[in-house]
């Protein structure tokens, strides 16, 4: 019988995703879906791809990152497809552009101007109205979406240095109830920035009791992750317990330079908590950080590079040393004049890094930020220097872990059902590449760059990045998170 497929893709070495050996065979898709796996030598199809000599793994899941806008913005997702990304987790850090009910302050409360600075994009006052653009006009990639509490507390309050009222607690909730039953996948906090500084971990307990009807799960930015890691872990820790959700570490790392070595501590105290309760943690493959530019966050970092300025946007891409410098002035007083503005911050140790990377539970985020005029290259780099800069040349882990951790161990995590493995009746998300030449071409330098060794990637079937270019393709949909399906405490 001469089977006839949509898409074959022959002659590819499978990794599946599940960490397992890889395998060679024939992938056929019908529609979405891959629906045989094996030797198809006398089957037909549409579209042939040849991947002789090259790898066919299922297609990246971002677990961090804040494309909420650049879904809208930029739907061909390049920084993206471009690296294999198929699935972004957006939403994150407590700052999502939905639900804004009243209009959003002038300017845009730190660090929600991470997503948008002019505040234009802030104007979906349900998180529905935000889930029905995405559906309206899709994007390349999937996503799955979380409400922001930061974005919760500026669309309630008035005052973000206080605790919230019983009212504004109320309020925050049903806005939590909308989002989740418009299909968020659970809610994320950024307590070490300004607006949400001033909640107590009551606070938070109290928002995410909606979670729980709807099967959602808690990701922070923790309040600390310097000195006071271990106690920011506990918080975190005691939220998830107290609510009764899954949690997700979001980017883990310790900063600061007494701090270095730290992993060791946290991570085996996260493992001691894994036995009792469903945590799960993310990272990403650098040592240097980037979010909005603060003398505090400045104060311990070896060098700090910024990234945009909205008062001197003529700095984009310099040292803040060497503006110092030129400009005169302490430190402060130089970043006073450059706010509202972004920043590179180099503090972490690349052996806490290594540590961290390699640990069995971390999933890969890039947690880049799309709108930077000068991004972290982790923005367009992130995965395959995961593949080729730590499993290929130093040998951190192999091949197979380090797309399992792409990939089923992120769709596991986050409950995204059929997706993040090569098995029949899995949604044909999809990336062809080259296992010994795929890396990392941004730099910090030149962040804004292509990967190499990314040969083809496929969204829901459809192709969205082949020759090094987007295919004009829009096949990506909004990923609800299936109850149930997040792993089992080990």
């Amino acid at each position: 019988m001469n089977r006839r497929f949509d898409v074959l893709i022959r002659n590819g070495s499978v990794v599946d995703g599940t960490g397992a050996a890889r395998f060679g065979a024939d992938i056929g898709i019908l529609g979405d879906r891959i629906v045989c796996i094996g030797d198809l030598g006398d089957a037909t199809a549409t579209k042939v791809i040849d991947a002789s000599g090259l790898i066919v793994a299922p297609g990246f899941i971002d677990a961090h990152t804040h494309d909420d806008r650049l879904l809208l913005s930029d739907p061909h997702m390049s920084p993206k497809v471009s690296q294999g990304i198929t699935t972004v987790v957006g939403g994150n850090c407590g700052i999502s552009l939905a639900p804004m009910p009243r209009p959003i302050p002038d300017p845009v409360t730190p660090p929600l101007n991470l997503l948008d600075e002019g505040g234009k994009w802030f104007r979906f006052s349900t998180f529905a109205d935000y889930v029905k653009q995405l559906e309206a006009t899709p994007a390349a990639t999937n996503c799955a979406m979380l409400v922001g509490h930061s974005t919760l507390r500026v669309a309630t309050m008035t005052d973000l240095t206080r605790p919230a009222s019983p009212d504004e607690i109320a309020a925050m909730r049903e806005m939590v109830v909308e989002a989740m039953h418009a299909g968020a996948i659970g809610l994320s906090t950024g307590l070490a920035y300004a607006p949400a500084i001033g909640a107590p971990t009551e606070e938070v307990i109290e928002i995410c009791q909606p979670l729980v009807e709807y099967g959602g799960i808690y990701c922070t930015h923790m309040r600390d992750e310097g000195d006071k890691v271990i106690e920011a872990l506990n918080e975190t820790f005691r939220i998830g317990r107290e609510v009764g959700v899954p949690v997700v570490v979001s980017h883990h790392k310790v900063v600061g330079a007494k701090n270095f070595g730290r992993s060791k501590e946290t991570l085996k105290h996260i493992q001691c908590h894994m036995a009792t309760q469903e945590i799960c943690l993310d990272c990403y493959p650098y040592a240097a950080s980037s979010t909005i530019l603060a003398p505090h966050l400045a104060a311990n970092a070896t060098r700090v590079t910024v990234t945009w300025s909205k008062s001197l946007p003529e700095f984009a891409g310099r040292d803040l040393a060497e503006i110092t410098e030129e400009l005169g002035g302490t430190q402060e007083e130089i970043i006073d004049r450059l706010l509202p503005a972004g920043a590179v911050y180099y503090r972490m140790d690349e052996d806490d890094v290594q540590r961290i990377l390699a640990f069995d539970q971390t999933m890969i985020g890039s947690d880049g930020l799309p709108h930077d005029e000068k991004p972290h290259p982790r923005l367009w780099g992130t995965f395959p220097r995961v593949l080729g800069h730590y499993s290929r040349e130093l040998g951190l882990f192999s091949l197979e872990t380090a797309i399992h951790k792409m990939t089923g161990l992120t769709a596991k995590n986050f409950g995204l059902a059929d997706r993040g493995v090569v098995h029949e009746g899995a949604f044909a998300d999809l990336v062809v590449l080259d296992e010994g030449s795929v890396d990392e071409a941004a730099t910090y330098d030149n962040p804004i760059a292509p990967s190499k060794g990314i040969e083809t990637v496929l969204v829901n079937g459809t192709v969205v990045w082949n020759g090094g270019k987007p295919s004009g393709e829009h096949p990506g949909r909004v990923l609800r998170r299936q109850r149930g399906s997040h792993p089992a405490p080990h």
